[in-house]
């Protein structure tokens, strides 16, 4: 409030025409006691030369008035401007001017207190009507780098960065030579050629003729704030380019923390043959194909709920029936609590890939059926055929023996007795007859001595089946990785026992054969070739294998085989 403001002041009110229509008690103190509101009487035998037509609202004038006694009135007036019952009144408020050099002072002081905070908070610059600089603060130096001896007499084009366009500057020129004030931001160049932004407010001085006659610009730098916005503007733009990437190539949903579906994209919709209207506000059950098992949902929630990243194949069902599946990745976003509050559902079709991997399986399947029969035929087939053979040639050298001593006979003899087990060994590795014959425990039990007598490597074996056969392809299954993973053992573990458990598992089978000799790092395990082959054959069982094995700690493979319930294991 100015110190005017703070003074008792008089009031008259007038009509358009400058008639006295009141008088409070203070102007009638001010004019002489008592002034007489006369019909008629105007303003300007109070005020002389009173024009009100010349008076802007709210600003204050310098006036003389006349005192009754006749000696002039230093004043300061105001006006305000009424409607009362469809007439235009004025308002006019009075000051005398006494004690003038102190509230001048006073008024001075608060002009300077004014000017230290905007020169401390702002970066200030005076220009006359042309634009030549006639004043600039100490910040518009520290910013611009320019000294001040350097801006004065200059205009802005000194600070120009030419990012602007010739219209917007035209434009700015027009508003404030019209006397309005200009805001807008501003790049600008500085000495060492640097680029700043600042927010600025130019404010036009006129004159008695409401001419400019200089112009006041005050600024606040906004670099740093400019550089937030860009890169928002540019991370908003990258979000937009990856959402549309992301759209076009992902099949996206969003849910809440309850799993209630708040946002799916147009390939959710086209690939699941339900509108956006039938899925929102629904859960994943609308497209549950029933296929996976309430575990592997409880465990997929456990995962997500508790703030980490799921993926996995999920198969879905269509509106029209049809099932798709879903390569899928469910991101949870997280609260400041670390509680996920919504979660993203990333998923790529890969109906075609699983219809393939089936095929394959199921190629894969044939063939080690195929293999294995191709292996009993040729065991058989060396058995009964070259063996037999063999051995007729061994009783035939025997009787010749019995009647002639010689040399060739015993070298004959002692050759054709390492042919007849040389056969007898690939023929057991081809496919041992008694697996066909007796069953999988006799086949393992005679594999294990087998491998102990050849290999000097004992092997423990536990198992709990009952004597029911398990049916040909888990039977030859159970045999070769046990085959495989005891090749292994002596190959590579450098030990001289190693153990093979059978044991009845929910509605399952698990093998386990382990060792605890040099074991392997994950690279080996990933190249090898004979634990390839025995994922392949427990997956054509619907099985499943897993090898652990770390250097120096020893390897367990683990084969679990699903069982048709009721089957006595």
């Amino acid at each position: 409030m100015k110190f005017m403001d703070r003074i008792k002041t008089g009031t008259i009110v007038i009509s358009l025409s400058g008639e006295i229509q009141s008088v409070n008690d203070r102007a009638r103190v001010m004019f002489g006691d008592p002034v007489a509101e006369e019909a008629g009487m105007g303003i300007g035998e109070l005020l002389p030369g009173f024009d009100i037509q010349k008076m802007e609202e709210e600003n204050i004038l310098f006036q003389t008035g006349s005192h009754r006694d006749g000696h002039v009135i230093p004043l300061y007036i105001k006006i305000h401007s009424f409607m009362l019952h469809d007439e235009l009144y004025y308002m006019l408020e009075l000051w005398e001017r006494k004690g003038e050099k102190n509230e001048i002072e006073k008024h001075l002081k608060e002009l300077a207190d004014l000017k230290f905070a905007l020169d401390e908070s702002a970066i200030v610059a005076i220009t006359d009507r042309r634009g030549i600089i006639s004043y600039v603060n100490d910040k518009f130096c520290q910013v611009s780098k320019y000294s001040a001896q350097e801006l004065l007499g200059s205009d802005h084009r000194l600070i120009n960065s030419g990012c602007h366009s010739k219209e917007f500057m035209r434009n700015l020129w027009k508003t404030i030579l019209k006397g309005n004030v200009w805001r807008g931001e501003l790049k600008n160049k500085a000495k060492d050629g640097t680029y700043y932004w600042v927010d600025t407010t130019i404010v036009p001085f006129l004159d008695e003729n409401g001419k400019p006659y200089q112009f006041l610009a005050i600024r606040y730098e906004i670099t740093e704030h400019k550089q937030v916005v860009e890169e928002l503007k540019n991370s908003i733009q990258e979000l937009v380019d990856l959402k549309f990437a992301l759209d076009e190539s992902s099949i996206v949903a969003i849910t809440d923390a309850r799993g209630k579906i708040t946002y799916v994209n147009d390939l959710f919709c086209k690939i699941s043959q339900y509108s956006r209207e039938e899925l929102i506000g629904k859960n994943h059950r609308i497209i549950n194909s029933n296929y996976h098992s309430h575990e592997f949902f409880k465990q997929l929630w456990q995962t997500i709920s508790s703030g980490k990243v799921w993926k996995g194949e999920i198969r879905n069902r269509a509106k029209d029936g049809t099932y798709y599946w879903v390569d899928t990745t469910i991101v949870p976003f997280l609260d400041e609590n670390g509680k996920p509050y919504q979660y993203l559902a990333i998923r790529f079709e890969i109906t075609d890939k699983k219809r393939v991997e089936k095929e394959l399986q199921h190629m894969m399947t044939r063939l080690l059926d195929v293999q294995e029969e191709e292996r009993k035929r040729l065991s058989r087939n060396l058995h009964d055929g070259v063996g037999q053979n063999l051995y007729g040639h061994l009783i035939t050298i025997n009787r010749m023996r019995s009647k002639v001593e010689h040399p060739l006979l015993d070298q004959m003899q002692e050759e054709v007795s390492e042919l007849i087990e040389e056969v007898r060994d690939i023929s057991w590795e081809l496919r041992p007859s008694v697996l066909d014959d007796l069953g999988l425990v006799p086949a393992i039990r005679s594999f294990l001595t087998r491998f102990a007598e050849n290999y000097q490597i004992a092997v423990s074996f536990d198992c709990s089946l009952s004597g029911s056969r398990l049916g040909f392809e888990k039977e030859t299954t159970i045999y070769r990785v046990i085959q495989e993973s005891l090749t292994n053992v002596r190959k590579y573990a450098c030990v001289d026992e190693a153990s093979v458990s059978i044991r009845g598992w929910e509605d399952g089978l698990r093998v386990v054969i382990s060792d605890e000799g040099c074991g392997f790092g994950a690279d080996h395990q990933k190249s090898g070739v004979g634990l390839f082959s025995m994922e392949e054959r427990a997956r054509s069982v619907g099985g499943k294998l897993k090898v652990r094995s770390a250097a120096g700690q020893g390897t367990t493979v683990v084969l679990e085989l699903p069982m048709v319930p009721g089957t006595p294991i």
